[in-house]
Formats: structure tokens, sequence, C-alpha cells
């Protein structure tokens, strides 16, 4: 009786296992004919997106070319109130000691002979200057020029062979592009950050005088400054500069100069020192609401001159109060900013064509520029 009853289980428990098998491969009932299904194509032309799962290489590529850049500088030591009220007593004897004040920054070598472009606030008054180069010893370095309109400076450091940046185009970079920052944050050694591109050509800052920055997201913190903003390939597109902060610390939002305004000014400094830049001597502003009707139908772009230096080449050339420049050598003139960087990007002595509304009549005048006075020191 009891081997029946085994066999009688076997056997259920064999039947069971059959008929889930049956139901788990059973095949589904076919759709009814003429059913519509919709599916998801990419539209024809469209780039496909490749998946980046690292940036290492980027990295990897700029890395060796970003230094870490020390500086000193004798400053007179700040007395206490409770030392002010003794030196009243004890005269000089107390304080007013020049002491060490130390900073740092970033910078990125250029060339294997041993420049290095950085930010002119991050060497701007220093008494000495040492570049620590990945991987090698620290080395003293002389400051070639300085461009502060701009906030850039050329270091020379006596080395051979270093490892270079490779130069990007920013007027590529679109809003939403990956970029790195490779800088030396607060000290803590070389550091990159991951961000996209928040923005171009972004002025009116009060940062310097000639602003054309590439905004981002990616952490830029003090020590960071004269260090390389990079596309995923590793080129740089930037030299990072400055950041909007209330707290010192990174928000995300931060700004580099283009390598394409860097370089012309590094060019410059390294082959005569200085940067040279034209001037015709006039006073502009913004087009005013009731000044838009002098203008072409349908556009409402140009700056306004405001007054003209007496005997500047902007007053030789016939350019009067009232004037409204739309264009230079042919380049469409769209506010006071475009007037003053368009202005400075011609040569000293170089006639330039500058497109006037003047009384609703357009004219053109032929303007030989000076040379751009340096600016005055606050």
């Amino acid at each position: 009786m009891r081997k029946l009853w085994l066999g009688f289980a076997q056997i259920a428990t064999i039947l069971f296992a059959a008929l889930y098998l049956v139901s788990l491969f059973r095949a589904e009932p076919a759709p009814p004919h003429g059913e519509v299904v919709t599916v998801k194509e990419t539209v024809p032309g469209t780039p496909v997106p490749v998946a980046t799962a690292s940036y290492s290489g980027a990295a990897k590529k700029a890395m060796p070319a970003v230094v870490n850049i020390y500086t000193a500088k004798q400053v007179e030591r700040r007395l206490s109130p409770e030392e002010l009220l003794l030196r009243r007593f004890y005269g000089d004897q107390l304080g007013g000691r020049p002491e060490t004040a130390t900073s740092l920054g970033s910078g990125v070598v250029v060339s294997a002979n041993g420049y290095v472009l950085t930010n002119n606030h991050v060497v701007e008054g220093a008494d000495e200057i040492a570049v620590v180069i990945p991987g090698r010893e620290p080395v003293g370095a002389r400051v070639v020029g300085t461009d502060p309109e701009t906030d850039l400076a050329v270091l020379k450091v006596q080395a051979e062979k270093l490892p270079t940046i490779t130069f990007g185009n920013p007027e590529r970079l679109q809003v939403g592009d990956v970029v790195l920052a490779i800088g030396n944050p607060f000290g803590v050694g070389q550091t990159v950050t991951q961000g996209i591109v928040s923005a171009t050509g972004r002025s009116r800052l009060g940062i310097s005088t000639f602003e054309n920055f590439i905004q981002t997201d990616a952490a830029i913190n003090p020590g960071n400054s004269g260090g390389a903003l990079v596309d995923i390939n590793g080129n740089m597109v930037g030299i990072n500069t400055a950041i909007f902060s209330q707290s010192e610390g990174s928000v995300g939002i931060g700004f580099a100069i283009p390598v394409s305004l860097a370089r012309q000014v590094m060019e410059q400094i390294i082959k005569q020192g200085r940067v040279e830049r034209g001037w015709i001597g006039v006073q502009a502003q913004e087009i005013a609401q009731e000044a838009e009707g002098s203008l072409k139908p349908g556009t409402t772009k140009g700056a306004l001159i405001a007054g003209v230096v007496r005997g500047a080449p902007a007053d030789r050339a016939g350019l009067r109060r009232g004037d409204i420049v739309v264009a230079i050598n042919g380049k469409p003139i769209g506010d006071v900013t475009d007037l003053i960087n368009a202005t400075a990007a011609l040569k000293p002595g170089v006639r330039g064509e500058f497109t006037v509304l003047r009384d609703g009549r357009e004219a053109k005048l032929a303007v030989e520029t000076g040379k751009r006075p340096p600016p005055s020191k606050p």
C-alpha cells in the first residue's frame, strides 16, 4: 500500500511540473490584424550621441601641461588696535615690519621651452614666483609681460622639453558642451572638475576691460585661476579666471577667457613684451530709445558717440558727437562693447573703415587708429 501511494505522489508531481512548463512557454495570442504600432525612430541626419563613460582621456592629455604657481611678496603687517595704541607711546618700534604674503594659482605650459600662460592677478605685484610642473621639482619663473585689461600674463621658466597644452577652438563651443576645469584649488593639488558650457560671450561683468567670457558650472575655486578649461578631447578652450560667489567658493558660475583672445595677447607679449591696441579717442554709450529713429528700419544696434577727444584720431577723421557707429571694416557693431573690442583689435597706425549713421544717412569714414593709452592704476 505504501509503495502504491509513493508511486501516485511521483506521478502527480510529474504531471504538475509538465502543466507548469506548458503554461510558462505557452505562445501569446496573435494581435488582431490592422493594429497600428508606434515606434520611436531617429530623425534622418541627426548625429547619434556617443556614450562617454569617462573623460579620463581628455584629463590625461591636458593635465601634464597644467602647472601650479606660488607667489610671495613683502607687505607691511597690519597692526591690531592694541598695537596701534602702544605705538603712540613706543613709536615705530612696534609693528610696521614687512612680512611675506603668499598666494597660489595655476597656469598652462604653452611651449616646450618654458612659456607659461596664466592670469595677471595671480602674479601681480609678486616678488618671487615658483612654478611646479607635474612630476618635476619647483622652478623659479620671471614675468615676460602682463595685460591687466584682459587679466592675462606670460611667465618664462628655465626648462626644456616640457609637455604643452593643445589649443582648441572656442568658436565651436555650444551651450551644453561638456568641459573640464583643471587647476590647483585651495592648494590641495592638481584637480579636475567637470561641467558644461553655461553661456558664451559673457561681458559687462566688471572683471576686466575686454570681456568675452565662457561661462561654466564646472567647479572653479580660489587657486584655479590661470588653469585650463578643456573640451572632451583634452584641448584647451579657455583660461579659468573668475567666479561669481558670495562665499569665495564655487556656486556653479565660473568664467574663462577664450583661448582665441588669450592667444592674441600671449603672442604680442612674447614678441614685444606688451600688448598694443588701437584707440580713436571717443566716449560711447548705448543707443537710447529716442535715438532709435536714426537707425535703419528693423534694427536698433550700434554705438552712439557721446563725445570726441579734441585732436584724437576720431576727431581728425571727422567723427562727431551724435554719430552712431554701426560697422568697422564691414563687421557689424551691436553695442559699446563691440565698438571697444573692434577698435582695440586694430593695430595702431592702421586705417579702419568706420560706417556711421549721421542724421539718418549712412557715411563711411577712414580713421587711422592711435595707440591705446595704458590703463590707469586704481
